[in-house]
């Protein structure tokens, strides 16, 4: 039975960013006509300069925007189309807009509404499954719970990506980390309902690809394995599934076989994944099957040759599936590049990207020969913002064999350009690189086992930032005497007579130039006839430098080090240095400081830019290092601050709902202890006549 009784002409995405993009430029490729929606802080987002034509949702937040269905519905029909496509996220699995877009008389580019319904509630889909004969885990009762029940995961009922779930180790744990679950799935799915099931502790998170028609049929089109992932929110994901490559094919018929009765039980139609749980043996469980295209589908493209998009439209359109679905051939790895910073325990990150070139090979299409694809939804000046998930882009390889699509993938990494918030970018990389990673025994325990202090290390090592400082006072040099009005042709600094060296300093990223003296690089050099003098670096010689680009000379070879610098938000200065190896960003150390640029002692600073929803303590209060003080909510989730040190709350300088940026004073916690005369806990002189 089909849902939509015409042929699709023009498509609404109800959706943004990197989904939007894709699905505009299969639309473009099939010559439909699309439509954008954008909140306010998208305005000029890149989607809807992409889209035919767009229509404004007044408002900020997902709640008053892409989740508000009545305001999207309308949006298609006062821009004529005739279509809706949901991306992922937002509204993308719900039941009630899907029968709403149908009964518009607008085609829904989805499933059914009761195969969204059925499989909406992980509690009621775990049910018919079970009905089914597909192995699944068993349901726990958070109110019964013991401390024999341990671990176990806290799982959201009406969404996943990570949000609204918690490992529980240890039932003094229990109760809080149920509300604070409920309260993020509320946040990000508008329903709190959460439950609990057995935490497999090293598992492989293998899903499989179905496509159903209207007709019946039902392809597996290929397994993808997602076990790398941070705070249950997948990061690097690749097909076919090296745990199924590894135990053989009896292990993908099966999995095959359960994904096929589970998309055959709930009447499934279009594109879908059915999610599992394996261990390293080969037994597997029913997680959750999402009614939805997934964030890596294009690992799934890349290894069948399929526009999944294309099948979603074609098959809305009632258009049939042939009798088998394409082979699987070579591999493919995908790669999420995130504003966050992993060594802050994945503090998102916002702000202008000023500038940002991934090499691809293709974007938002199919590789027809090895190389990168690239999905992004952001582009140069694009703001990454608070309200939203901080998502970047997703980069792809596809290669013959699993060994050289990581090596191409952490290559086009990085050499990338990403200027502006920190990433996850080296992150990326050196996981790529792992001698456990190449090995493809990774399983959901991997970030843990190899630990995350030595995969967010920074890919340049000393040495590469001392380079790195050198190129940007070359490159600074070289800006000066672009800008210098008179006799701009003599070197920057340049006596007749040798003179004092001239010094600039920086400090990394991520060090404050004003309290981290203590980290800043100082460059000297001075320019003679015939050369520059760097005395602190001999083994390097300056070959040439201009404000963008500067060669050195190491040891006797020659490096290239592209130089980019910009004024951000704070009005700081902020310097990119891009070599072949590594990205270091540096910031200047101000020659004079402001005195009320100093913190005070004690002041614990906002590690990422959110919301304040809670706070647990009041000034005056004695505090212990560890204890949580306030709760913030950023992209989606919910980010604990815990006191730095035992102390005494001296100030609050934040309420619940105010707005942060990042480096924003929260508190000031003292190390003095309060006392009737000094109830504050502040140190105290007394003045003398």
């Amino acid at each position: 039975m089909t849902y939509n009784d015409s042929s699709i002409t023009s498509v609404l995405v109800a959706n943004r960013g990197e989904i939007a993009r894709r699905v505009f430029a299969t639309c473009e490729r099939m010559g439909l006509s699309t439509v954008a929606v954008f909140s306010d802080p998208d305005a000029a987002a890149p989607h809807v300069a992409a889209a035919d034509r767009a229509v404004r949702l007044p408002g900020e937040t997902s709640a008053a925007t892409y989740l508000d269905a009545d305001a999207i519905i309308a949006a298609a029909k006062s821009a004529g189309a005739d279509a809706i496509h949901p991306g992922y996220g937002f509204l993308s699995e719900n039941a009630a807009f899907a029968q709403s877009v149908i009964d518009a008389g607008i085609a829904w580019i989805g499933p059914p509404p009761s195969s969204i319904t059925s499989m909406g509630s992980k509690v009621n889909a775990k049910a018919i499954m079970s009905g089914s004969g597909v192995p699944i885990l068993g349901d726990l009762d958070p109110a019964t719970l013991t401390a024999s029940d341990l671990p176990v995961l806290i799982k959201a009922s009406a969404g996943g990506g990570g949000r609204g779930m918690r490992i529980v180790r240890d039932i003094a744990d229990l109760a809080s980390e149920v509300t604070a679950a409920a309260r993020e799935a509320e946040s990000a799915f508008g329903d709190p309902t959460v439950f609990c099931e057995p935490y497999v502790e090293r598992g492989h998170h293998i899903e499989v690809q179905v496509l159903a028609d209207q007709h019946g049929r039902v392809w597996t089109v290929g397994e993808r394995e997602c076990s790398i992932q941070r705070r249950h929110q997948k990061i690097i994901e690749e097909a076919p599934a090296p745990l199924v490559e590894r135990i053989g094919g009896d292990l993908r018929r099966r999995l095959f076989d359960a994904a096929r009765n589970a998309a055959s039980a709930i009447g499934y139609v279009g594109a879908g994944t059915v999610e599992f749980l394996a261990d390293g043996s080969g037994r597997f469980y029913f997680l959750e099957m999402n009614t939805r295209l997934q964030v890596e589908h294009p690992v799934t493209e890349a290894t069948t040759g399929l526009d999944l998009v294309e099948w979603q439209i074609r098959v809305a359109d009632g258009e049939p599936l042939g009798d088998t679905p394409p082979p699987i051939t070579g591999h493919s790895i995908e790669a999420r590049l995130y504003a966050e910073d992993p060594a802050a325990n994945w503090s998102p990150q916002s702000g202008t990207v000023f500038d940002i070139d991934l090499p691809a090979d293709v974007t938002f299409d199919r590789l027809d020969r090895p190389g990168i694809r690239v999905d992004s939804g952001i582009e140069a000046g694009s703001e990454i913002s608070v309200f939203y998930d901080p998502m970047l882009a997703k980069v792809i390889s596809w290669a013959p064999d699993r060994t050289r699509a990581a090596a191409m993938l952490a290559g086009a990494l990085a050499r990338a350009t990403v200027h502006g918030p920190g990433t996850n970018r080296d992150l990326l990389v050196t996981i790529l690189r792992h001698s456990v990673f190449r090995s493809g025994d990774t399983d959901t325990g991997f970030i843990d086992q190899i630990g995350l202090p030595v995969l967010s290390r920074p890919l340049a090592d000393a040495s590469e930032v001392r380079l790195a400082a050198v190129a940007a006072a070359a490159s600074g040099a070289a800006r000066n005497r672009d800008a210098a009005t008179v006799q701009r042709g003599i070197p920057s600094g340049w006596r007749n007579l040798h003179s004092q060296y001239q010094t600039t300093q920086f400090v990394p990223d991520g060090s404050d130039p004003i309290a981290d003296v203590d980290a800043a690089i100082s460059v000297r050099y001075r320019a003679g006839r015939d050369s520059v003098d760097l005395p602190d670096d001999p083994s390097v010689t300056l070959v040439g430098a201009s404000a963008s680009s500067v060669t050195l000379e190491v040891d006797g070879v020659r490096r290239r080090f592209a130089v980019a610098r910009y004024v951000d938000a704070q009005n700081r200065a902020v310097t990119y240095v891009d070599s072949d190896a590594t990205s270091v960003t540096l910031r200047d150390v101000p020659r004079f400081t402001d005195p009320s640029a100093v913190g005070k002692p004690g002041s614990l600073l906002a590690p990422m830019p959110g919301s304040v929803i809670r706070i647990a303590v009041e000034i005056g209060d004695q505090v212990t290092q560890g204890q949580p003080l306030l709760w913030l909510e950023a992209m989606k989730m919910e980010h604990t601050v815990h006191a730095p040190a035992d102390g005494v709350v001296a100030e609050l300088a934040v309420v619940a709902g105010q707005q942060l940026a990042v480096g924003d004073v929260l508190a000031v916690i003292s190390s003095d202890t309060p006392s009737e005369d000094n109830p504050s806990g502040d140190s105290a002189t007394e003045e003398t006549a």
